[in-house]
């Protein structure tokens, strides 16, 4: 810096005062979106999808309840936001787990763990949720399939690097096993959300023992490929 600058009083340039209007605008306006979806995110787990209060997530984001709608839209819109944020955050936890060296039966039982944190978290409740309100609203539907399809896509990458360490998955279609794979998942949580017990109907046992049948047919793989070398 010369010392014209020091005698004018210029000091070092802060980067925040360098940015234009429009990339002022930008930020802050992700910066609310950002507010909104957490708060949104909290009052649902605090109240449920049904008892959400619009009005509630501008106070706990501490802006206007009008930013809500022009943001967002609508209640359900703000909602599917939520959805959508906390399904990218667990599809990328999936993707780490799926990418380790481990044999598929330890990602499947834990993925029976995760079963109980996502239900924790009231993610399970929201995906739920938002299925059922698709059945009658086609923008919502076009929304949650674009998630699923996002977590069958990711198991059917799966279940190709099984079949090609493998050789072979029987009768089934990388695609169909990926089905196999995400439907008693999502049967389970809608029955668990239901209040059904597990004297009931056993449903994380009879999932977590699907690892055990996993577990025994690596075995056997694993014993065969040394008897053929």
């Amino acid at each position: 810096m010369t010392a014209r600058s020091y005698a004018d009083g210029v000091g070092p340039r802060d980067p925040a005062a360098e940015l234009s209007r429009a990339e002022r605008r930008d930020r802050a306006t992700i910066e609310t979106r950002r507010s909104l979806v957490d708060a949104a995110r909290r009052a649902i787990l605090a109240d449920g999808t049904a008892a959400l209060s619009t009005r509630r997530v501008a106070d706990l984001a501490g802006v206007p309840l009008s930013q809500i709608h022009y943001h967002f839209g609508s209640k359900r819109q703000l909602v599917l936001a939520v959805l959508s944020a906390e399904n990218e955050r667990l599809l990328e936890r999936q993707r780490e787990m799926f990418a380790s060296p481990e044999p598929l039966w330890v990602h499947w039982n834990r993925a029976c763990d995760f079963l109980e944190a996502d239900l924790a978290s009231g993610y399970v409740r929201i995906l739920h949720e938002m299925i059922a309100a698709g059945w009658s609203d086609d923008t919502v539907a076009a929304s949650v399939r674009e998630m699923v399809a996002g977590w069958t896509g990711l198991l059917a990458e799966v279940a190709r690097a099984e079949q090609a360490g493998m050789g072979d998955l029987g009768p089934f279609t990388p695609e169909e096993v990926a089905v196999l794979m995400a439907a008693p998942f999502l049967g389970a949580e809608e029955l668990i959300l239901l209040g059904v017990t597990e004297s009931a109907l056993p449903l994380r046992s009879g999932l977590r023992k699907v690892g055990l049948l996993l577990q025994a047919v690596d075995h056997r793989l694993r014993v065969d490929d040394g008897a053929h070398r």
